[in-house]
């Protein structure tokens, strides 16, 4: 039986396999390199923007419908007309309420407007029902350029300086903003200067 005799490694032929600093650098940012790539791979099986949205509390979630609504509104008999609508989630449930902005029917004149927010229970079935007035029609004042934005209902309201004003031609013009807080919606007029329209 033969034997070789195993040669010792020197000094010398070990050289390049001894660890330096710059070594453990080029380790370290290896290391890192693959560890931010895999940070980029997502699974395909969901996406990260809808796993992030919320979820709507309960199967409603879209607004209500505010032709579908009653409202308590007399007309004497005359149609009624939804005239301008917003949506938007004003109590912060998850939920979007509608506002709408409505007049009788009359065909002739300007015929003033009730602002009223709807909302709608979840349950299959449930029709939209009015939670709140914002503005009445004794207050004799037509509703334009409606708007919710950041929990707040804002409208363009024009009406009369005084009762000699034809009922045709409002001459004054406010903008009107409502906000739900401590359990009720506050009103903020915010111009209330009478000027030409």
């Amino acid at each position: 039986m033969l034997h070789t005799t195993a040669t010792l490694a020197t000094p010398d032929t070990l050289a390049h396999t001894r660890t330096r600093p710059l070594h453990w650098l080029a380790t370290a940012t290896a290391m890192a390199a693959v560890i931010a790539a895999a940070g980029l791979v997502q699974p395909a099986t969901g996406s990260p923007a809808a796993a992030e949205e919320p979820a709507a509390k309960g199967p409603q979630a879209t607004a209500p419908d505010a032709a579908a609504a009653t409202y308590p509104l007399d007309c004497k008999g005359a149609p009624q007309a939804v005239t301008a609508t917003a949506q938007g989630d004003l109590d912060g449930d998850g939920r979007p309420e509608t506002v709408a902005a409505v007049r009788c029917d009359a065909g002739s004149g300007t015929p003033p407007h009730a602002i009223y927010v709807l909302t709608q229970d979840p349950a299959e079935g449930a029709r939209p029902r009015v939670v709140a007035t914002l503005l009445d029609t004794p207050q004799r004042q037509t509703a334009t350029e409606l708007t919710v934005r950041d929990r707040t209902v804002t409208a363009s309201l024009l009406g009369y300086s005084g009762p000699e004003v034809p009922r045709c031609c409002p001459d004054k013009k406010q903008l009107a903003k409502w906000r739900w807080a401590d359990g009720k919606f506050r009103q903020e007029l915010t111009d209330s200067a009478a000027r030409s329209v």
